[in-house]
């Protein structure tokens, strides 16, 4: 059973900085893509970033380009979001995920719905940022 753990969300203000990180479990982690989501409230569920399975290569949404960076440690099953510069707007539950088993070792592609094959999916931690 694959599984997600998100943590280091909370509350932080404009220009201040977070990182986020998420542990997965269940699978062999440096084989498949790991992206972030955000929801802000009220709003769909967007992606933010994505980073291939060995690592070299990131995409980003327009949004958040020059001010986010997503990593991975493959030896720790974790991925990480660093985010600078955060402005209000940056509010939302962020959720780590994972892509479906068919794309095991695949470039990361938006794909139809434009959610990366994502399939399994933590359940988030909040990141505030106050004016």
């Amino acid at each position: 059973q694959v599984q997600l753990e998100e943590s280091g969300g909370g509350l932080v203000q404009a220009g201040g900085s977070l990182r986020l990180s998420c542990v997965v479990s269940g699978r062999t982690f440096s084989s498949y893509s790991m992206g972030w989501f955000r929801q802000a409230p009220g709003k769909e569920r967007e992606f933010v970033s994505v980073i291939s399975w060995d690592g070299r290569t990131t995409r980003y949404t327009d949004s958040v380009k020059g001010r986010f960076t997503i990593s991975r440690d493959n030896a720790k099953n974790t991925v990480y979001l660093q985010m600078n510069s955060l402005k209000p707007e940056d509010t939302a539950v962020y959720y780590c995920a994972t892509t479906t088993d068919r794309q095991r070792f695949a470039i990361p592609l938006a794909g139809p719905r434009g959610d990366y094959f994502m399939n399994y999916w933590g359940k988030g931690t909040l990141v505030t940022v106050s004016s």
